[in-house]
């Protein structure tokens, strides 16, 4: 089952939604804001998508900012990160959409045509 982590007010989401809906593709809605991905689930998308960990983050996100996550990401470790993310789903760059084999960030439609509907 393909979950999508997302949130109902994000923009971003509504249209990577509409565009699966519209292609057929059936998944699980799951609000990253009250839900976050766990550490493990987060390690896997990042190596799933062939992303670095760091580009997991929603860096035009208030908290990315009011945190200042961008001075602090340099000296964070692995598992550091991994935790940050994870307590705090309004950190996470969305929608983030997954199967547990192949992973999503963010909403490209070429990329989520390639991945998930064709």
């Amino acid at each position: 089952m393909i979950k999508f982590y997302g949130y109902k007010k994000c923009g971003t989401c509504i249209k990577a939604e509409k565009f699966l809906q519209d292609a057929g593709v059936v998944y699980e809605f799951i609000d990253i804001t009250r839900n976050p991905p766990n550490q493990g689930e987060l390690a896997a998308v990042a190596e799933n998508a062939g992303i670095a960990l760091n580009k997991l983050f929603n860096t035009s996100g208030v908290q990315y900012r009011e945190l200042e996550i961008k001075e602090k990401l340099p000296g964070l470790t692995k598992l550091e990160i991994l935790d940050l993310l994870a307590s705090n789903g309004r950190l996470i760059r969305r929608p983030l959409i997954t199967d547990g084999k192949k992973a999503t960030v963010g909403f490209k439609e070429d990329q989520l045509s390639k991945i998930w509907c064709c």
